[in-house]
């Protein structure tokens, strides 16, 4: 058995309204306060129609970057895709160049700050303003992620509750006569325009590099990320006709205060006022989630030895102290180097070039073939929907402009160098790539896809993985005597060869061929050996129990020789449909992390009967058990029949043990006194049905 390395990992703190907060708040701001007086000076009118390309352009690389999200769940985001993608080459230049568009578009919402502070204190010093900011968010981010989180959730729920009274109140003053030469635009500056605002939509991105701190990451990356593009699209769309409907297109562009321009002309100097204090609440959000997921590169690239190790540092809130400061002393260098054009072209232009290779990731990943690459959510339409990803934002680069082609040039020769020169001799990993050069008869990288099984023990289960089922209808056995794993293999395929449609010589020869090829992991005393076979509907299980041990051989998964032998107490052995093996994977990543559980052994080891043996292997969340009495709330279920029992929903019962025989429960089933009830469903039923029927004086 592969062991995963126990490296630090980051607090599950973020929830989705968080999660959303933070690529709302990373989004709207530029792309709605400072931008679109920008974007009017490169197209004119058309602009709005340059947001609208924005936005379709992106869906390609926003669905790669999803499904990247929900597979690979870490720290880091992009380079940790890329990375394991395509190795810690393409992982160094990833890492390095978002970190630094991250830093970019943190200075480009200081830029947005003092601009529209400078409408009030125009003798205040803007960079020191800036400077200042950035060290009180710096601050605030090293209390960790849930205290930044919740200062997200505040700033875009003022802003957002401020930008719908602006589009409220300035839909009915529009003049719609200003539209007139909107589709008089030269294709070329259109999609130069674009490739100018794809920066206001790449805020969603941030998400990825805190994947590792959301709770529910294959529900709530999707979610929130949808969420975000869906808000930022509806704000740029309503605002930018707003804009155009009311504010001469002479005037707008070029200013870097267009929201406030216009709101004055439908509230008048109070409109200004609120718009403003909502663009420093914006661009404050900007900066803030800027900072969080900024720091969370280098400190993914130290536990990867591709930074040094002192970013890798964590402080008691457990987050990254040094890659914190270090990010925010590199911010406030930074703010005074670039004017607003330049910095929303550089940062554009390389994100343009990480989605591209965002695109090519997620083909490795699925030609690779890797079993346990398991994502929450596909992208559609594959591989037409990454090639278009990639091809379009490669075009898009050139469209910008030479400055913007040299950068992107630029910082991959910096992460070429980078890498090279520290990180190459540090790392012994390879990408998924590798994967497909093994297919072709070279190479492969398999620590890679022990890693990715260890993602999969974090995740947990997916909705509607039958594990519960599985264990509760599962064969036990009761070893009284010490044996050796062949003989009780032997046992448990004489039994398997009833239910498979394979016989007891072949299930015992796929068992002890994956023992001695190292695939059978053996730990904290249970043996878990399984296979996949063809022509099943659902995965079968036996549990085994051994007080007096049984022997286990140990084999190197090199040689295939035997290095020693184990005695464990409980064997599980799972059988699987062939074509489902990232199940196969999630329910062998369920059990491990229940055996890995300190309360596993006690409960294993004091259960008194097979019912308690599968309920020990159980989540407590999952299952609720107790036994029908006299006097005590579960007395009302005497005589009854199970179908006139009213569970909640998402709930059943699965298993009734009276006296020392179990039943398997119908309808039919009628309830008596001292009948013990194993009743599987959804958290939330599981909690209803407990707290009708616990008992304080009944023990488990």
């Amino acid at each position: 058995m592969a062991k995963l390395r126990s490296g630090k990992r980051l607090k599950k703190e973020l929830g989705l309204f968080n999660v959303f907060a933070i690529a709302t708040g990373s989004t709207v701001a530029g792309g709605f306060f400072l931008l679109p007086g920008l974007a009017a000076e490169s197209a004119g009118t058309s602009f709005i129609l340059a947001y609208v390309l924005a936005a379709i352009l992106l869906i390609p690389s926003v669905m790669s970057n999803i499904e990247l999200s929900t597979a690979m769940p870490r720290a880091g985001g992009v380079y940790y895709f890329l990375d394991r993608s395509m190795g810690p080459l393409m992982g160094t230049i990833g890492g390095l160049g978002v970190w630094l568009i991250l830093i970019l578009k943190v200075c480009f919402a200081l830029i947005g700050i003092s601009a529209y502070v400078s409408l009030f204190f125009p003798q205040l010093e803007i960079t020191t303003l800036a400077l200042v900011i950035a060290v009180i968010l710096g601050i605030i981010n090293l209390f960790g992620a849930k205290k930044s989180g919740m200062l997200q959730d505040v700033i875009v729920t003022i802003t957002l509750f401020i930008l719908f009274f602006f589009i409220a109140g300035g839909i009915p003053k529009i003049s719609f006569d200003r539209f007139s030469g909107i589709l008089d635009f030269d294709t070329s500056s259109i999609f130069a325009t674009a490739g100018l605002v794809f920066v206001s939509y790449i805020g969603v991105t941030k998400v990825a590099s805190l994947s590792e701190e959301i709770k529910n990451p294959e529900r709530n990356i999707p979610l929130s990320i949808f969420l975000a593009i869906g808000t930022a699209f509806v704000i740029y769309l309503l605002g930018t006709i707003i804009m155009i409907g009311l504010v001469p297109i002479e005037q707008l562009a070029g200013n870097l205060t267009p929201a406030a321009i216009t709101v004055e002309l439908i509230f008048g100097e109070v409109g200004v006022v609120v718009i403003s204090l909502a663009a420093f609440f914006a661009f404050t959000s900007v900066a803030n989630a800027g900072i969080l997921s900024a720091s969370r590169y280098p400190w993914a690239m130290s536990r990867d030895h591709i930074f040094p190790n002192y970013f890798g540092k964590l402080n008691t809130s457990g987050t990254p102290t040094t890659s914190i400061i270090t990010t925010t002393v590199i911010i406030m260098a930074t703010i005074v180097t670039f004017d607003a054009m330049k910095i929303a072209k550089l940062a554009s232009a390389f994100q343009l070039l990480i989605f591209a290779l965002l695109s090519i990731a997620v083909m490795v990943m699925r030609e690779s073939k890797i079993n346990s690459y398991d994502p929450g959510f596909k992208s559609p339409f594959y591989p037409w929907m990454q090639i278009i990803g990639t091809l379009t934002s490669l075009w898009l680069i050139y469209e910008i402009g030479l400055l913007a082609s040299l950068f992107a040039i630029g910082l991959i020769i910096i992460g070429v160098i980078w890498y090279f020169y520290y990180a190459k001799n540090r790392v012994t990993r390879n990408g998924a790539i590798y994967h497909i050069f093994e297919r072709l008869g070279r190479l492969r990288y398999d620590e890679l896809d022990s890693e990715l099984r260890g993602i999969l023990k974090e995740k947990g289960l997916r909705k509607g993985d039958p594990f519960d089922d599985i264990v509760l209808r599962s064969k036990v056995f009761e070893l009284n005597q010490e044996m050796h794993f062949e003989t009780v293999v032997e046992k448990a395929a004489v039994w398997l060869n009833t239910i498979l449609p394979i016989n007891a010589e072949q299930i015992i020869q796929q068992i002890m061929e994956g023992t001695r090829m190292g695939a059978t992991p053996v730990t904290h005393g249970v043996a878990l050996p399984h296979f996949r076979v063809e022509n099943i509907d659902h995965p079968e299980m036996v549990l085994v129990r051994s007080a007096p041990g049984v022997k286990v051989c140990i084999y190197n998964p090199l040689t295939h020789e035997q290095e020693g032998e184990e005695t464990v107490h409980a064997i599980f052995f799972l059988i699987s449909p062939e074509n489902n093996p990232t199940q196969h994977l999630r329910i062998l990543a369920q059990i491990a992390g229940r055996v890995d559980d300190k309360t596993f052994q006690d409960d294993w080891n004091s259960a008194k009967d097979e019912q308690e043996l599968k309920e020990a292997l159980l989540h407590d969340e999952g299952f609720y058990s107790f036994v029908i009495r006299d006097n005590s709330p579960s007395e009302v279920l005497i005589g009854k029949s199970l179908r006139e029992i009213e569970l909640p929903e998402n709930s059943l019962v699965a298993l009734l043990r009276r006296a020392d025989n179990i039943i398997v429960p119908t309808g039919k089933t009628i309830l008596q006194n001292f009948d013990r009830l194993t009743i599987i469903g959804s958290q939330s039923s599981i909690t209803v049905i407990r707290n009708e029927f616990s008992d304080k004086n009944e023990s488990k």
